[in-house]
């Protein structure tokens, strides 16, 4: 099974992308935190993507970044999310750091993610 972990302050976004998950794609685990401290913890080698917000209180998601590849978790398997354009984003982030830097709210965005989760979910499958 597919296993992903989200860590997103925002609850309200939290639960609309997990339950997008959970019902496009059944055969993906996933896994959120609201508090980017708790998710440090759930942070494992046998994840097959992250997903992490930019902007939190406390620790950032590019220190989390940091965090999860320092803890061996494999860069291209992360995906940060942000409410900054995708200039700001790529001129912060280039091409290399992170599997993808998206931003959160634009709808376009939604079909990268979509086909990310398709992936993981025949992966799973087989």
């Amino acid at each position: 099974m597919g296993k992903i972990l989200i860590i997103d302050d925002d609850e309200s976004f939290l639960l609309l992308l997990s339950s997008y998950i959970e019902h496009y794609y059944p055969r993906l685990d996933v896994q959120t935190c609201k508090n980017p401290l708790q998710g440090l913890k759930s942070m494992r080698e046998d994840l097959d993507l992250m997903i992490i917000d930019l902007e939190m209180p406390h620790l950032d998601g590019s220190k989390l970044l940091k965090y999860a590849a320092e803890k061996g978790i494999n860069k291209n398997r992360i995906i940060l999310l942000s409410s900054h354009d995708a200039d700001y984003l790529h001129n912060h982030f280039p091409m290399g750091t992170c599997l993808a830097v998206l931003n959160k709210f634009e709808a376009g965005q939604k079909a990268v993610l979509d086909m990310i989760f398709s992936s993981l979910e025949k992966k799973a499958t087989n």
